[in-house]
């Protein structure tokens, strides 16, 4: 699978505030020079432009009217139909998805099973896509193990479309942990919280913070406080897609400050509790300076919800969720060092404070680092963990252990030696000498492991159970 340039979407455009040099919008100098074409020169424009794009969108001019919507309060009189839809085009740029590269998929059991054939498996791929500044979204196709066990993917329909977010429900202990993490609880932010409900609103925030605020005189720091409760507040949020848009065309897009920069990295798992399943995944939220985790809940991949992680273990990237409760709690891989595999431990998929190492780099094709390629597998024989490993010349490759069931804290077995290393057509790309994976899965036997090559584009392997557990010591 190779990026596709002409899958795009359009994004509001504010001249000035360009990715690359810049600081002050000319949103005003702008629309002054559409409202200064006569109008025979904005039919004939818009005109134009129609024809270039209305084949490249399912409703450009939905899409024209959004942005002009966006910078409507700079208007003082009204206008023509067909300026207003030029004043919007003016402030829209498309956005190519997969401009750069596509990479680091994971894949899941699809929640819809029905019209399966007998011995098949529908499945859902959610991959990176890395476009313009290098900024990173969350994309899925879906696909089929027939009952040869050959996995097809279907052709992605066109027009993506990116959710529609709005805010989610706070959770009053995440927020707690959140502020233990940067060493930021004290009086004042507990005070604000301990006033509100284990689940409360941006509204809610705001009248506990406006309550303290009358207070300043007697406590310190409420400020600094109520500005890192506000951010905080950000990071939590829901995207939503209409139920008849085609999983292909669905796009997590960055909706937050802490994602500013990108959504990387996927970690899809299928969690199944009293027979009920939701998916879960953690990523990366990046904001061109800072990395954090934040964690994906879905039931049906329409609707999404985004909310950070605290604790130890979830620091940095690469957190990996466990399909299962062990002995009562939420377990994951963590790389809350950066440099070995590490064991964490939550009570509510939210709070990792408890974590230790797993694994540390002992080969030489992991001598810089090692970490997780997604959840682990359950098998009779034990967790199976596909991890990577760092080498010389900053080389990725792909390996595996088995993890007791019960104690996933102890190592049963590993391979020797890597599963997967980048062959002579997979050296070359976007990051050179990569290969990675956000998450495979097994089926009649199978380890179906989709991977990415080189940060550029998508392949997938197989490898019998029996041969791969066979082969560890």
């Amino acid at each position: 699978m190779r990026p596709d340039a002409t899958r795009v979407i359009t994004r509001l455009f504010i001249p000035g505030k360009e990715l690359v040099g810049g600081s002050e919008s000319r949103t005003s100098e702008t629309i002054a020079r559409v409202l200064a074409l006569d109008e025979a020169e904005v039919d004939v424009e818009l005109s134009d432009l129609t024809d270039r794009f209305a084949k490249r969108h399912e409703d450009i001019t939905a899409d024209f009217e959004q942005n002009a919507q966006r910078v409507s309060d700079y208007l003082n009189e009204p206008i023509s139909m067909n300026r207003r839809q030029l004043l919007g085009a003016a402030f829209t740029h498309e956005y190519s998805l997969e401009g750069a590269s596509v990479c680091n998929p994971s894949l899941v059991a699809h929640p819809d099973q029905a019209g399966v054939p007998a011995g098949g498996l529908r499945v859902v791929m959610s991959y990176r896509s890395i476009g313009e500044g290098h900024r990173s979204c969350i994309c899925f196709r879906t696909g089929e193990i027939d009952a040869g066990g050959e996995l097809r993917f279907d052709e992605p329909l066109p027009f993506p479309v990116a959710g529609n977010t709005a805010q989610g429900p706070l959770l009053r202990e995440v927020f707690r942990a959140k502020l233990r993490d940067r060493r930021l609880d004290d009086e004042a932010a507990g005070l604000i919280l301990m006033s509100l409900p284990e689940s409360f609103s941006t509204n809610q925030l705001d009248a506990a913070i406006a309550r303290l605020v009358t207070h300043t005189d007697t406590r310190e720091h409420v400020t600094e406080a109520a500005n890192v409760l506000r951010a905080l507040s950000e990071c939590f949020y829901v995207a939503t897609f209409d139920e008849g848009v085609n999983l292909s065309r669905r796009v997590l897009w960055p909706s937050t400050p802490c994602e500013s920069s990108g959504m990387e990295d996927a970690r899809f798992v299928e969690i199944r509790e009293d027979d009920v399943a939701r998916y879960v995944a953690t990523y990366t939220a990046f904001d061109g300076r800072n990395v954090t985790q934040q964690l994906l809940e879905t039931d049906d991949f329409v609707t999404f919800d985004s909310s950070p992680l605290a604790g130890r273990g979830g620091e940095n990237k690469g957190l990996a969720v466990f399909p299962r409760r062990i002995n009562g709690r939420f377990v994951a891989l963590s790389r809350y060092d950066r440099e070995s595999n590490a064991i964490a431990f939550s009570s509510d998929l939210h709070h990792w404070n408890e974590v230790s190492t797993l694994q540390m780099p002992s080969e030489s094709w992991e001598m810089l680092q090692l970490g997780n390629c997604g959840s682990p597998i359950e098998l009779p024989e034990g967790w199976l963990v596909i991890t990577h490993g760092v080498g010389p010349m900053r080389t990725y490759s792909i390996s595996a252990l088995l993890l007791d069931l019960d104690d996933p804290s102890r190592v049963l077995a590993q391979l020797s030696k890597p599963l997967l290393v980048p062959d002579v057509d997979e050296q070359d790309g976007y990051v050179p000498n990569v290969v990675y994976s956000c998450g495979s899965l097994v089926h009649a036997g199978t380890l179906y492991l989709p991977y990415g090559v080189s940060d550029q584009s998508i392949s997938y392997c197989t490898v019998p159970i029996d041969a791969l557990l066979s082969a560890m010591r």
